[in-house]
């Protein structure tokens, strides 16, 4: 009976220190805090990064490259999607992996500048625990994609007038693939080259579309502010969990995202089948790039949510392929005349029902 007393007192101090830990945790200490800190994300992912910072000189180089082999392909590149040159697409840039994440760093701060509000929450202990593991997670996340992004558009989604979008290939990726794949590094960078300049087509041929795509974040910062609760966990919970609407919307946005990915692969296709001699050993090499990945590798891009995305891109580039085999590019070219035309989630897998509803008007 003594054992037992003891027991149950040792118990219910341990409960007790639990609860004294509970509550200093979430005691607010005065003020407030952002669930997220960009500076110290940009430390964090920049602390190794930095270090490979690559000679200015070279980059000047590459960039100059890159802008040759895009002036050769434009006229083809147009020529494959049926379109006249009156476009105008911006000159890319070489970026190492450290410019690449200060670039990147600045489009996420741009986006979600209009949720700092919603994000800002009570400053206690638990708090302070919590910015630390997300900042470190984004971080983590950043250099991943650092070491692995080949090549960028960037639209200037939620930017300020005037727009001046951007073309970017990340040098020391693109080389380091060239030399473990053993690939010819001028035909490496033209097929690289088609895929971002479709991009930079698609949103420079019609305009809507960046109004179109920041109308739909603007929607979800307004739902994700409407929806977040006073209380930081709660708000916390709103932002990642959601609601019905937001999940609704998020859907319609990746409908979007999948046709841009799967018509820049389609096109790249296309006209580098036609001009790049080494163009099926590129593809193939592409292929085993994307299934080759070790087992840490695999768990960062299935805790990330890339390998979701990822498999969205191939579900965009099905559609692509299905309607231009069928009907032709004309045909698909009919998804960028307003967002109405966009392909919806459930006609990605069945490319019929959007001909059915956009072609025939059914």
């Amino acid at each position: 009976m003594r054992r037992g007393f003891r027991r149950g007192l040792a118990l219910g101090a341990a409960y007790g220190l639990m609860a004294v830990l509970v509550v200093e945790a979430v005691r607010p200490r005065g003020g407030t805090t952002l669930l997220l800190d960009w500076d110290e994300v940009t430390r964090l992912a920049m602390a190794r990064l930095r270090q490979e910072r690559t000679d200015p000189g070279r980059l000047d180089r590459a960039a100059a490259a890159y802008n040759r082999f895009a002036a050769e392909l434009r006229a083809p590149l147009l020529d494959a999607i049926g379109e006249p040159e009156r476009v105008e697409l911006p000159d890319f840039e070489a970026l190492d992996r450290a410019g690449w994440l200060d670039v990147n760093v600045a489009i996420l701060r741009r986006v979600m500048e209009p949720l700092v509000a919603v994000t800002r929450v009570p400053d206690t202990w638990l708090a302070t625990a919590g910015r630390a593991g997300l900042n470190r997670y984004v971080a983590l996340m950043l250099e991943f994609l650092g070491r692995r992004v080949l090549g960028q558009f960037d639209p200037q989604l939620l930017g300020k007038e005037p727009i001046q979008p951007a073309l970017y290939l990340v040098e020391p990726n693109v080389a380091a693939w060239e030399r473990r794949a053993e690939l010819p590094g001028d035909d490496l960078r033209r097929w690289l080259i088609l895929h971002e300049m479709t991009h930079a087509w698609q949103f420079a041929s019609h305009p809507w579309l960046r109004e179109h795509m920041d109308g739909q974040i603007e929607q979800l910062i307004s739902m994700t502010s409407r929806t977040g609760s006073s209380r930081g966990l709660e708000r916390l919970r709103a932002l990642t969990v959601g609601v019905p609407a937001q999940w609704e919307l998020v859907r319609r946005m990746q409908a979007t995202m999948s046709l841009v990915e799967g018509h820049g692969n389609l096109v790249m296709n296309l006209v580098g089948r036609r001009l790049l001699p080494s163009f099926d050993r590129l593809e193939a090499a592409y292929r085993l790039r994307s299934g080759q990945r070790g087992a840490l590798e695999q768990l960062i891009w299935r805790v990330t949510g890339l390998e979701m995305k990822m498999e969205q891109y191939r579900v965009g580039e099905r559609f692509a392929q299905e309607v231009h085999d069928r009907y032709g590019m004309q045909v698909l070219n009919r998804a960028w005349e307003s967002p109405d035309a966009l392909p919806r989630s459930e006609e990605l897998d069945d490319p019929q029902r959007w001909h059915r509803r956009v072609v025939r008007g059914r």
